[in-house]
């Protein structure tokens, strides 16, 4: 492996939430001032995403007394403490730069009907541990039981029968009758 992209892996967190455009999350930051530390919490619809790796960006924008304020967090930061899911928006765009524009109830992007806010976590980077007698190189055995997969149950709606579907079954009755 190249040395900055192994110094850049060091930096990385294992598991990053799933951010999708639209979203509207509350983030958890660690903020410093003076000798004391809080947590602050900034809550607002996701407006773009960009970059990869480290360099990982998104940007969050609520309006705050009137003023739309924005704000671009690293996902890989050690300040960010979480980043929870609050309401699952509906967004046809990468980038949602239009809502800069509105005011009030337009500011806002529309519900996902039907959308269950699940806790989705995308894992970056495995912990390998070393076995005892062995080199430390990784070996797929040691990864495969690393990595553990959360399933998330969802729940699928029933396949509906089209227009299409029906006429196709009418014309097939037609013919078995024509050719009896």
């Amino acid at each position: 492996m190249d040395i900055l992209k192994s110094i850049e892996h060091e930096q990385m967190k294992n598991k990053i939430p799933e951010l999708k455009i639209g979203n509207t999350v509350r983030v958890h930051v660690r903020v410093k001032e003076g000798n004391r530390e809080r947590i602050q919490v900034f809550e607002g619809i996701i407006i773009k995403k960009q970059g990869g790796g480290v360099n990982a960006t998104f940007t969050v924008r609520k309006i705050s007394y009137g003023v739309g304020v924005e704000k671009t967090f690293l996902v890989h930061s050690p300040r960010i403490e979480k980043i929870e899911v609050t309401r699952v928006g509906k967004a046809r765009r990468a980038k949602l730069y239009y809502l800069r524009d509105r005011i009030g109830k337009s500011a806002k992007t529309k519900e996902q009907v039907g959308a269950r806010i699940e806790t989705r976590e995308i894992t970056v980077k495995e912990d390998v541990v070393p076995v005892e007698g062995e080199p430390e190189e990784a070996t797929v055995e040691q990864v495969t039981e690393t990595v553990k997969e959360e399933a998330v149950e969802t729940i699928a709606p029933a396949e509906e029968t089209t227009k299409i579907d029906k006429e196709e079954a009418k014309t097939e009755a037609v013919e078995d009758k024509k050719s009896e």
